[in-house]
């Protein structure tokens, strides 16, 4: 095994007993990313002669003796949608090409601070737009497990990074599960926390709860360190839990996931939320996977709460915050802003305040029903993603199973159902769907109940390891050396 492989709890635990250095762990990555790299497009802006620079100075204060921080000489990629002072960071978009911030967002501050070493940014669809990772500045992403195959998105950058070894850990952020999809695609494991428990200093429509920032790893004890730096309290974010004085959530919170008793465990569990164009394919895996494990639980009902009014809900509400982030981009330069951004902007300015004020209160209302839903349940298992992955050539999937979608990011209502409600969500990879590519299993918990919704995934991973149907997939990293550059596909680069 290469150091690039190690999972970041060993990794760390090495460097901190003086038996792996943060430099040999770093050289390792760099060696990744410089031979896989080209197959998939993923770690697209680098920073390794800075990263370098840092690794070195862990290591001297490792050899010292010095307190080392919980992500001491880790190497972490950090989403292009994140502003890292002084290196390339582009949302994805052909106007910020060539932009280079001064500061560090909060999140990326957090990181440095836990003694996280930034190896680079990994790609995203421009401004997050659309769960499929493409744009008109670094071309698109490819799936690990067959290059030519969407990676899902937005954080699909930062999920194949991952998957193929690239680095320990990553950022990455989430409205129609944006966190979610990608970890589903590539077979490890994205979580969308409760709104405000990852603070954001860029929250421009302050308090939607829909956009989050959220951790991405390989594994849950992995995802559950990163999460153990990023969440505080900073009322910075509007959305942020802040009692004067006092904090409210403290690192040991996330750190290690609690062992959980699967065995005590009421569950819910649905194909489709009631109303999700789930393909028949993945409804079968999905069936298939939980039969495997349904019976270790207390409860295993088929149940969902009642989603009615749930697409019209998020499509207003994510319209809106399109308009409160694009629409003088799309009104002063519409050339230079690529078809998913327009879209949203086009879609938020033909509606009107009623139409905002029913959003708004059918919100509430499917907030009270999940509230009463989750009375009778701890979790909710549903699959991560309606379909399996498709050709990023692909701008969006217009129909599943022969059906049309009615609009570009309804393939994504599997994740838009929890954010709509403000509940926290982990995409869990197990195993393989029918077609050989990896398979997703989303875990929903209650209102704030993150720590849960990490501790159940972890018991469910440890239940489910060493079973070739239900363990992580791993991409064949000897197929992507040797594969040819994504960038002499067709279409690559743009939007299609």
């Amino acid at each position: 095994m290469e150091p690039c492989d190690l999972s970041a709890v060993d990794a760390r635990a090495l460097i901190g007993s003086k038996k792996l250095s943060s430099t040999e762990l770093l050289e390792s990555c760099i060696t990744r990313i410089e031979a896989v790299d080209p197959a998939v497009n993923a770690m697209v802006a680098r920073d390794f002669d800075r990263a370098r620079v840092t690794a070195k100075a862990a290591d001297a204060a490792t050899m010292r003796g010095d307190a080392l921080p919980a992500l001491h000489g880790l190497p972490v990629g950090i989403k292009d949608l994140e502003d890292v002072a002084g290196l390339r960071t582009t949302y994805g978009s052909t106007q910020f090409a060539h932009h280079v911030p001064e500061h560090d967002q909060l999140i990326v501050a957090s990181v440095k601070a836990a003694g996280g070493i930034i190896a680079g940014k990994t790609n995203t669809p421009e401004w997050g737009a659309g769960a499929n990772t493409r744009n008109g500045v670094y071309g698109a992403t490819g799936n690990p497990f067959n290059p030519q195959l969407s990676a899902a998105g937005s954080s699909g950058g930062s999920a194949v990074a991952l998957a193929t070894g690239m680095v320990p850990l990553a950022t990455g952020s989430d409205t129609g599960g944006s966190l979610r999809n990608p970890a589903a695609f590539s077979g490890i494991v994205g979580f969308r926390p409760t709104p405000g428990l990852v603070p954001s200093d860029k929250r421009g429509f302050g308090w939607s709860n829909l956009p989050v920032l959220g951790p991405m790893a390989r594994n849950v004890g992995d995802l559950a360190l990163l999460m153990s730096v990023i969440a505080s309290d900073d009322a910075v974010d509007p959305l942020a839990t802040t009692v004067h004085g006092r904090k409210v959530h403290m690192p040991a919170d996330f750190a290690v996931p609690a062992v959980i008793d699967l065995a005590g465990l009421r569950v819910a569990l649905s194909p489709d939320f009631g109303f999700a164009p789930t393909e028949k394919h993945i409804r079968a895996v999905f069936a298939e996977k939980t039969a495997l494990f349904r019976d270790v639980f207390a409860v295993a009902e088929d149940a969902t709460p009642d989603c009615s009014g749930m697409d019209e809900t998020f499509e207003v509400l994510r319209a809106m915050s399109f308009l409160a982030s694009h629409h003088d981009r799309v009104r002063d330069t519409p050339d230079s802003v690529g078809p998913n951004v327009r879209a949203n902007v086009a879609e938020g300015l033909g509606y009107n305040a009623m139409d905002i004020v029913k959003a708004m209160k059918q919100q509430t209302v499917l907030y009270h029903r999940f509230q009463a839903f989750f009375a009778r349940f701890d979790v909710m298992l549903t699959p991560a993603i309606t379909l399996s992955p498709r050709p990023w050539s692909e701008l969006y999937p217009a129909e599943i199973d022969g059906v049309p979608t009615r609009t570009y990011f309804q393939w994504l209502a599997l994740a838009y159902a929890p954010t709509t409600v403000g509940h926290p969500a982990l995409s869990l990879p197990v195993g393989l769907d029918h077609k050989g590519m990896p398979f997703g299993l989303q875990i929903v918990g209650p209102r704030g109940g993150d720590a849960q919704v990490i501790a159940v995934a972890a018991a469910l991973e440890k239940l489910l390891a060493g079973d070739p149907r239900t363990n992580r997939p791993m991409p064949d990293l000897a197929k992507l050396k040797a594969a040819p550059p994504i960038s002499d596909s067709p279409g690559f680069l743009g939007f299609g």
